[in-house]
């Protein structure tokens, strides 16, 4: 699991409680042991998948979700 370093990596420590709840979880439409809805995701959100393109704005209330080739959560930060 990536070091994860409060309000540094994430928005005034927040972005621990979302690591903990999705990493190593794909994103689907039900909550299970394996799967965390993306309905329950915050409101200002995305999905980069390896290799995708993204821009390069910083938005502090962003969360951005790192998933791998299979679509398991690999990181997941704020910015």
């Amino acid at each position: 699991m990536p070091l994860v370093v409060p309000g540094l990596q994430s928005k005034d420590g927040k972005g621990d409680d979302w690591t903990a709840k999705l990493m190593g979880k794909s994103l689907g439409d039900t909550h299970n042991e394996t799967t965390f809805a993306k309905q329950d995701l915050p409101k200002e959100h995305r999905v980069l998948k390896p290799d995708s393109m993204s821009t390069m704005d910083h938005k502090p209330d962003r969360l951005n979700i790192h998933v791998g080739e299979d679509g398991t959560v690999q990181n997941v930060r704020y910015g």
